[in-house]
């Protein structure tokens, strides 16, 4: 296929080159406004950009769209893609830009912004401020699908204006559209904030909105999480420590997010003077570095902490546990020499490794670089720190791509993009070398000169926020989670309560001196309702027990997924799920 560049060259590229999907669905954004521009000709246009399934495009309207009023659209949009209407490029100058959409206040921002000549796109009469790439034809817009609405303020700032937002997905076969929209109807199935309710891992509450309430069930499974990343620190010789969740505005000011981050802070007066709740753990790991010398020989120092912080997200923003205000964050801070650096990331890729694939995450690393303004210290700096980055990925066999300008201002990182069995891309890990806090909090060591100099400072966050990894881990098994994270392992369902009631509680008793998770279904519903229940509620393991079990000293257990039954003795059964879990299945 062929397709218009920024530069206005033609290019051919195949199908399944990324750069080919996205032209599609940037090309259906333009469709979109089409139709939006014949059914309701006074709608007003923000942007409208692919992304990574799809498109959308922010409008302002004076009518309140609904659902129902997507199908009209999408029909409206097949009637003008069939009219092969040329994809036009245009340049025009900044004041000819500024005619053609002088009704049109987010067009004319956008131009604002803008230096030099201007490219537009037309097909048909409808035309739209854009740099590219387009197909060259609305006939090749065929397999679409708007999918949803929702709120977004333009530009992302919510002291601007809430504009109308039309979600939607464009493909190049029938086929591959009709299995896109299969998987996201398997995703509202896996949607987090449903199995949390029926699993009673969570609740949300208008009484804290975007704090979220565990409930038992949601304990034990972050628990599990917890014990598991504490066994793996101790493994990597971290010390754990834990830090206040409110520290002073001297504090935040040294750090520089009491100028810059005060807006999402919640703060506070004690005895007159300013405080703030911590909305990050890194000034408070660097106290407890400071705390005491440090020698050369000492390093590296692995600080870790599960820190509880607070973030004054926007309203709309809240989704569940994936976007809230309060959440416990896996920080740690690793200080150490330059000559111990690229070793010391080469160790954390390994340890992100092992992490990741206990819970079946495959990811990718991407390479963030420096900022083209707002960055702090010597461009020297920055270039060295990111060829150390590159050292590290490339020594530990690491593929990655590199993402230009999107380094945080104090330094270079690395950002895990974590797939789950969606296919959806999540950001979580992350490893940054920081430039700006150790000379802010003149954070040293003795070298052994005896002098003192700067350590390098590593910011670590492997799960990201717990709360999000836990909502991605909710829908990437579905709420059927292994045997080993399975807040409830094994429910006991006895066939007649005054029957096998008594053995099912020897079991129960056995199961728990050996740390499994049970639980007794004795309720007065018919055991085929029991079993539907048990499968209803995931649990990995459901075990009946009747007159034979009872008698002979077994266990008669279904897997979840799985109407084969299985009988075993008492030692096997134990034996297996000891194992699963130590095995991490």
């Amino acid at each position: 296929m062929k397709i218009q560049l920024h530069d206005g060259s033609i290019k051919e590229i195949k199908q399944d080159d990324p750069l080919a999907f996205s032209t599609l669905n940037h090309s259906s954004s333009h469709l979109l406004a089409q139709a939006l521009k014949e059914l309701y000709p006074n709608v007003k246009f923000g942007i409208g950009p692919s992304i990574e399934e799809g498109f959308y495009y922010d409008i302002d309207l004076d009518t309140n769209l609904t659902e129902d009023d997507l199908q009209k659209i999408e029909k409206k949009m097949h009637e003008l893609a069939s009219k092969n209407y040329p994809i036009v490029r245009q340049e025009v100058s900044k004041k000819e830009a500024l005619e053609i959409f002088k009704d049109n206040p987010y067009k004319v921002e956008l131009i604002n912004d803008l230096d030099g000549d201007i490219t537009i796109f037309s097909q048909g009469d409808f035309v739209d401020l854009c740099a590219g790439p387009h197909l060259l034809n609305t006939s090749l817009l065929k397999h679409f699908k708007l999918l949803s609405l929702a709120g977004a303020y333009w530009r992302g700032d919510s002291k601007n204006k809430m504009l109308t937002r039309i979600y939607g997905t464009s493909w190049f076969s029938d086929e591959e559209l009709k299995k896109h929209l299969q998987i996201l109807e398997e995703r509202k199935k896996r949607d987090h904030r449903l199995l949390g309710k029926q699993l009673g891992l969570f609740m949300l509450s208008e009484y804290g909105p975007g704090f979220p309430f565990y409930l038992p069930n949601g304990v034990t499974l972050k628990n599990n999480i917890l014990d598991y990343w504490r066994a793996q620190h101790k493994k990597y010789n971290y010390q754990l420590i834990e830090t206040p969740t409110i520290l002073s505005r001297e504090l935040w000011e040294i750090s520089g997010h009491w100028d810059h981050y005060r807006n999402n802070m919640y703060t506070l007066k004690i005895d007159e003077r300013d405080f703030a709740v911590k909305p990050m753990n890194c000034p408070g790991s660097i106290l407890v570095y400071k705390n005491s010398l440090h020698s050369y020989r000492d390093l590296p120092i692995r600080l870790a902490e599960i820190g509880h912080v607070h973030r004054h997200e926007a309203s709309g923003a809240l989704n569940g546990l994936l976007r809230v205000r309060a959440f416990s964050q896996d920080d740690a801070h690793i200080f150490c020499r330059e000559d111990q650096l690229v070793d010391e990331i080469g160790t954390l890729l390994k340890f992100f490794d092992e992490m990741y694939s206990v819970f079946h995450l495959d990811y990718s690393i991407e390479l963030s670089t420096r900022p083209e303004e707002g960055y702090i210290g010597d461009i020297n700096i920055w270039d060295k720190a990111e060829a150390i980055l590159e050292e590290a990925c490339h020594k530990s066999g690491k593929e990655f791509k590199i993402n230009p300008g999107d380094g945080a201002f104090y330094g270079p990182k690395l950002d895990f993009k974590l797939r789950d069995s969606m296919g959806r891309i999540w950001q979580c890990g992350t490893i940054q070398l920081d430039m700006n806090l150790p000379e802010r909090f003149d954070v040293t060591y003795i070298n052994e000169k005896g002098e003192k100099v700067r350590p390098i400072m590593l910011h670590r966050a492997c799960l990201g926020s717990l709360e999000r990894f836990m909502a991605i881990i909710i829908e990437n098994y579905g709420g059927a989670f292994p045997t080993w994270l399975a807040p409830i392992q094994v429910a006991i369902l006895p066939v007649l309560e005054s029957e096998h009631l008594a053995y099912a509680k020897q079991l129960q008793e056995l199961f728990e001196v050996h740390n499994m998770r049970v639980i007794i279904d004795n309720s007065e519903e018919k055991l085929g309702y029991r079993l539907r229940n048990a499968q209803i509620q995931k649990y990995p393991y459901s075990i009946v027990v009747g007159d034979k079990e009872r008698d002979e000293k077994t266990v008669t257990y279904r897997k979840y997924g799985e109407k084969e039954q299985v009988t075993v003795t008492i030692d096997e059964f134990i034996n297996m799920i000891n194992k699963q879990v130590a095995m991490k299945n």
